[in-house]
């Protein structure tokens, strides 16, 4: 006979209902039917059905065990702590994931998550359901990265049953908090960009806005961080390895995606692309809650298989295995890895396939929709009145050919019907303020693997030459021969036959010339490139060299002619020409894009260029991750209205100098520190006092956001400690909690050594008993959205120390003032705007300005730099061995000599030095003063209102996108 019990202890509670379904006849059946019956009326109040959130027609049908007919006579979820309980205890017998003998906290977790995504599903597909009903107008976010972070405490933060959940859980014999912690972090993101593209996601749900999200799921992420003796060391992230109980995956939507092959021309005239390498695309869809909204968009995650009749099962029966999957392994690669390293040519077509990926099966899906919604009377006119597009940086720049391809190819438009219809409907978001860090690709490559789309890209190339042609004439052909190097799609490419005569070149030219050209070209390609949000390697070692064989007789040399440049493809010039707006990420950024990036652009389409200052969502980033100041924040503005509302923060101002708040305000950092005090013990093993300041730097790991900087300022701090007597000590320094966190890119050695440095300064300081608790050092090892949830909170002072005119915006930065800690900082990306909201006294800035850089650059190349005394002093108690015998001469040379890049200082750690570190006295000074650091602290917070990414949003919708709000009954 079946048996049934649950029983709830303080440890765990198993759960052991073992239902016999061995037998669907007599007795047995009807009582287990019974069962389940009485187990949904009680726990759910409504079907289980899960409808298809896809572009396919759905049909309607009806579930076998409900008697509901009509999808909406659904009775809302039960929100109240038993039926809650009820609903966990149904999970974790009828959509099991473990054995049934236990209850213990991973299987709480997944009992959990897959009852608030029951509640998540009623609201996800009446939120689909509404815009198909009206046919709205939708925007696309297309994404390398989502930053998505845990999702448990989010989804019943925005449904409002966080206590529901926690009084079930405690029924259960389980703490929502440790329940939560068995939550993996998503790995679809690595920084900032993928974060910004989850605080959208969060903020159009919150807001009602018709958009989805569409990105990639990798298998394995980027990498997980450990942190050993020798440095960093990258394993594969597992968190997919016990499955996600937030996504669906949808069979029933699926694509071809399509590399190699030819492109021949049909008898109708048409172009076709044929042959090659076929692959699907299938959708997995996960659901985005918006706060006190029942609106829940989606995003549509795109995995890559090969069908089953590709594997050989000849060749894996004659005993080659590699070969009979070959086929099968070269499609599910795609979505592996989040950006594996292109150092190799396979890895460069690898990423290429992961671009084409997103961007093919994502106009697809989108196209499709647009046809269903249409119904027989499809007008390709309107498509941009019906459809947005936004591409997350260069990724998804393949958006652009891939719409001409299907619209030309597929659907029988004319190239310039086709042409209007794509720039009307794809704009583009720039996260790079370097010419030289812009994504490129080789032709030649894309010719390979993308035929069609390169003779797009060439056509696309023609007309843009049209208009430059149109728009200086041909009068000044200096002029017009800087424009067209300067804006061409296609960079170092001979001009098309029509324009052949358009620019007439010398009959010879000078090989010094030239020469000192491709030395120009090639220092510049050696700038280690912000695109990815991961960056690059070092630059190669030289591969030439000394001629060893030479002889008695001279012979004449012959200047041999330098080798000609590359054929590239140039993505941000081609989302600048193929889209309808542009837009950088902070105020600072924007002027940059517009004067420098792109100032040939702006000059011919200034109407294109926007700025649209980052932001990040208060829920995820204040409400929910520091309950103590939102608490605060709520008795102090008189409701919760701030967290729709952020000008609501700006209330705090005036009662800044209030005893009481500052009291309170003083306690929940205290709160906050102490859980920091035991997450570093069980990480690190190391011991921290909650009494010193914490000061942090957190965000992945590269040279021009100057961790560098940070680390040689703690070694002149310790040397300094260690030269004074202690009672000195104690009376000057400000004891410190110095923590960071991030990843260097698997292949970024300087990075690498960078960490490496970090984590013996660490081992050497935090054992030094003279120092005690006044300094400590602490790496935090894979650090992630959980991680940066803990962190920031407890934080009281973050480093935001990126060399002048490097950093786009940031987004660590908004959410570090939001949660009332002081940044320390350099006028750089949003520091910008948050120094002016926030106001002077209350940032510390130091450092170089941006319009200073190039000329700083120029100096030092030039050997006139002369480094302040306390740099060399540090340097050389570095090169001491003082902290190990790990040789630091490449680390402390980068810092050192005149010219080129990795050497001379490129990012001008020597020249801001002093400044810093002067910087810091102060930042000592105001800490002792209790009274006016937490004023200080008060008025961040207060001033970060305007850092909401409900406001970005807000503008993305009115002035990209023009989209309204959609209110679901």
């Amino acid at each position: 006979m079946a048996t049934s019990h649950f029983s709830a202890t303080s440890h765990c509670s198993p759960v052991s209902r073992f239902v016999d379904f061995g037998s669907r006849s007599g007795g047995k059946w009807r009582s287990n039917l019974f069962l389940i019956r009485t187990l949904r009326s009680r726990s759910l109040t409504r079907s289980f059905s899960v409808k298809n959130v896809s572009s396919e027609p759905k049909t309607k049908f009806k579930d076998p065990i409900s008697d509901e007919e009509n999808p909406s006579s659904r009775s809302p979820f039960t929100s109240d702590a038993s039926s809650i309980a009820s609903s966990i205890k149904y999970h974790a017998e009828f959509t099991p994931s473990f054995s049934p003998e236990k209850f213990e906290l991973p299987k709480a977790f997944f009992a959990t998550a897959q009852s608030v995504r029951d509640a998540l599903i009623i609201n996800w597909n009446e939120t689909y359901e509404h815009y198909e009903r009206l046919n709205v107008k939708q925007a696309y976010y297309l994404s390398m990265e989502f930053l998505q972070g845990r999702a448990l405490l989010n989804a019943i933060g925005n449904l409002e049953l966080t206590g529901a959940y926690a009084e079930a859980l405690t029924k259960l014999g389980h703490n929502l908090e440790n329940v939560a912690r068995h939550e993996p972090d998503a790995a679809l993101g690595n920084g900032g960009l993928g974060r910004l593209a989850s605080c959208f996601l969060d903020s159009l749900a919150t807001l009602n806005y018709p958009a989805w999200g569409y990105g990639l799921r990798y298998r394995y992420g980027l990498f997980k961080q450990r942190i050993t003796k020798d440095g960093q060391e990258e394993v594969a992230e597992d968190w997919l390895e016990m499955g996600n109980p937030w996504e669906i995956v949808r069979n029933d939507v699926a694509y071809p995606v399509k590399f190699y092959g030819k492109v021949v021309s049909g008898s109708d005239g048409k172009k076709h692309w044929i042959g090659g390498e076929d692959i699907k695309a299938v959708a997995y869809d996960v659901p985005i809650p918006g706060y006190k909204t029942k609106s829940t968009i989606n995003l549509r995650l795109w995995s890559t298989k090969a069908p089953a009749e590709d594997l050989d099962l000849y060749a894996f029966n004659a005993g080659e295995h590699t070969k009979a999957y070959e086929a099968l392994a070269n499609a599910e690669k795609i979505c592996y890895i989040l950006y594996p390293g292109d150092d190799s040519a396979e890895g460069k077509i690898l990423r290429l396939k992961q671009q084409y990926t997103l961007c093919s099966a994502s106009l697809q899906d989108i196209i499709a929709r647009f046809e269903r919604r249409s119904g027989s009377n499809i007008k390709w006119e309107e498509f941009p009145e019906k459809v947005a597009v936004q591409m997350n940086d260069t990724h998804p720049t393949l958006c652009i050919p891939e719409l001409m391809r299907i619209l030309i190819d597929l659907k029988g438009l004319s190239w310039k019907e086709a042409w209007n219809i794509t720039q009307r409907t794809v704009a583009y978001t720039n996260h790079t303020v370097l010419p030289e860090a812009l994504e490129k690709w080789s032709l030649e490559l894309m010719e390979k693997l993308l035929p069609r789309h390169v003779e797009i890209i060439e056509m696309i190339d023609e007309e843009l030459i049209k208009t430059i042609v149109s728009e200086y004439g041909r009068a000044d052909p200096d002029l017009l021969e800087k424009k067209l190097k300067e804006m061409r799609i296609l960079e170092n490419v001979d001009l098309p036959s029509t324009f052949a005569d358009l620019i007439v070149k010398p009959k010879e030219s000078s090989v010094a010339a030239m020469s000192e050209e491709t030395e120009k070209s090639d220092d510049e390609s050696k700038l280690i490139s912000e695109k990815d949000e991961i960056d690059s390697e070092d630059e190669p070692e030289s591969k030439g060299e000394p001629n060893g064989k030479g002889t008695q007789k001279k012979e004449k040399v012959v200047a041999e002619p330098p080798p000609k440049p590359p054929k590239l493809v140039r993505m941000a010039n081609l989302c600048v020409v193929g889209g309808h707006a542009v837009n950088g990420v902070a105020e600072i950024h924007s002027e940059i894009v517009k004067d420098e990036v792109f100032n040939a652009f702006y000059e011919l389409w200034p109407n294109k260029f926007q700025n649209k200052t980052n932001g990040v969502t208060p829920r995820r980033w204040i409400r929910f991750c520091n309950p103590d100041l939102s608490k605060i924040i709520t008795d102090w503005t008189g409701s919760e209205e701030w967290v729709l509302k952020t000008e609501k923060l700006a209330e705090l101002r005036k009662f800044a100098d209030n005893e009481d708040l500052q009291t309170q305000w003083r306690a929940a950092k205290k709160s906050n520190k102490m859980k920091v005090v035991s997450f570093l013990k069980e990480k690190t093993g190391y011991s921290v006092s909650p009494d010193a300041m914490f000061d942090i730097q957190v965000k992945r790991i590269h040279e021009y956001k100057r961790q560098l900087l940070n680390i040689l300022g703690i070694v002149y701090r310790y040397k300094k400690m260690k030269e004074m007597s202690a009672a000195e000590r104690k009376a000057k320094y400000v004891p410190r909690v110095c923590i960071f966190g991030g990843k260097a890119f698997a292949t970024y050695v300087q990075a690498k050594r960078i960490v490496k440095f970090i984590t013996d300064v660490g081992a050497t300081v935090n054992h030094d008993a003279e120092i005690g608790d006044l300094l400590k050092v602490v790496f935090v090892p894979d650090y992630n959205v959980s991680v940066a949830e803990l962190l920031i909170p407890a934080s009281e002072l973050s480093q935001h120390i990126s060399t002048a005119g490097m950093e786009a915006s940031g987004t660590s930065n908004m959410k570090f003032a939001m949660n009332g800690c002081i940044l320390i900082g350099t006028l750089d990306g949003a520091n910008v705007e948050i120094r002016q909201e926030v106001g002077e006294d209350n940032f510390f800035l130091f450092g170089a300005e941006a319009h200073e850089i190039a000329g700083l650059r120029k100096e030092r190349a030039n050997g006139k730099f002369v480094p302040d005394p306390r740099f060399e002093e540090v340097k050389e108690f570095v090169r001491s061995g003082v902290f190990g015998s790990y040789n630091y001469d490449e680390l402390m040379g980068s810092l050192e000599g005149n010219e080129g890049f990795g050497r001379a200082d490129y990012f001008l750690v020597g020249k801001d030095f002093p400044s810093y570190i002067e910087c810091q006295e102060k930042v000592d000074e105001a800490y002792q003063d209790q009274s006016r650091w937490t004023k200080m602290s008060i008025m961040n917070t207060a001033g970060s209102y305007k850092f909401s990414s409900d406001r970005t949003i807000h503008e993305y919708a009115k002035d990209i996108w023009s989209i309204e709000p959609v209110i679901l009954p």
